[in-house]
């Protein structure tokens, strides 16, 4: 069994902010895989599925980011998962809009909610996918920039990128970490 981690913050008013691009992925993964993430269970909703032949949990935690490792170890924890069961999908201010990073390991980068896994975790080795969503303008505040909304173009840019997260994801599972950093690692082409 695989745990598929989506973050963000709960409630319509981040519903489609910057730093909830780790819920849109998994709402395209529930989508395309028809997998229900409703259930509330590990201060989470989860879903419980297949993907490629895997049996799968999707997760978006409602702890608030900040607290995102508390849901995650807790299902961990129940599931008796390890660190090398996990894929935690998140938003990366330090990357283009709409660029990929598949990562085996790294450290927080001033990401909070990373910042919470890894303390639940005690280990940054563990698998994610960083969904570039731009850096803040000069004089921006990083709070402010991060539970803001894309604007138009970037939204465009975004989802066929959610897209890709799904195909990322599915070449993670059938051909391994490797295979997929190797094909997604890529810069943005405009």
């Amino acid at each position: 069994m695989k745990l598929i981690v989506g973050l963000g913050n709960p409630g319509m008013e981040y519903a489609v902010t910057r730093h909830n691009i780790g819920f849109q992925a998994i709402d395209t993964l529930a989508e395309v895989y028809n997998i229900s993430v409703q259930r509330n269970k590990f201060k989470a909703l989860i879903g419980e599925g297949t993907i490629k032949g895997e049996r799968m949990i999707l997760m978006k935690p409602q702890t608030y980011m900040n607290l995102s490792g508390e849901a995650i170890r807790q299902c961990m924890d129940w599931n008796k998962l390890t660190k090398d069961d996990i894929i935690v999908i998140y938003d990366d201010v330090s990357l283009e809009v709409a660029q990929l990073r598949i990562r085996k390991t790294g450290s927080a980068g001033g990401h909070n909610g990373i910042k919470s896994i890894i303390n639940h975790l005690g280990s940054q080795d563990f698998a994610r996918i960083k969904v570039g969503v731009g850096q803040k303008p000069p004089g921006w505040d990083l709070a402010n920039y991060v539970l803001g909304r894309f604007t138009e173009e970037e939204m465009k840019a975004m989802g066929p990128k959610l897209k890709d997260i799904v195909k990322a994801v599915e070449v993670m599972l059938e051909s391994g970490i490797d295979q997929a950093m190797n094909q997604y690692n890529l810069k943005v082409r405009r």
